[in-house]
């Protein structure tokens, strides 16, 4: 069975869960986080051992970090940011791209639309 998309999932430390987060859930996401134990957001497919992901952790000075971590395609980046709808926006473009490079990967679709 073909899929064209690959189903995402965005889950706090505290629990919830949303399926196929759009940019405004995973700002309201990350604006929602608190220590002690709600300190971060992962957005990865809806999938066993995922290979990729996007995480926005909450610091104690009240930063975020954030993480890209695809582990197919070797790539790791890791910056500070104050934004959280910088932060949301920017996450939601690297996870469209991600998806769409491994969706090419594993022959769903044509290296061309990469």
């Amino acid at each position: 069975m073909r899929h064209d998309y690959i189903p995402l999932k965005a889950e706090t430390e505290g629990g919830e869960l949303i399926v196929e987060p759009s940019e405004d859930a995973l700002y309201e996401m990350i604006t929602e986080l608190t220590t002690p134990d709600n300190t971060f957001v992962i957005v990865e497919p809806d999938e066993d051992d995922p290979a990729w992901f996007a995480s926005v952790s909450l610091l104690d000075d009240g930063t975020y970090e954030v993480e890209y971590r695809d582990t197919v395609r070797r790539r790791h980046q890791l910056s500070i940011g104050t934004d959280p709808d910088r932060i949301a926006r920017d996450a939601v473009i690297w996870v469209a791209d991600t998806a769409r490079a491994h969706r090419a990967l594993s022959g769903h679709q044509s290296l061309a639309d990469f």
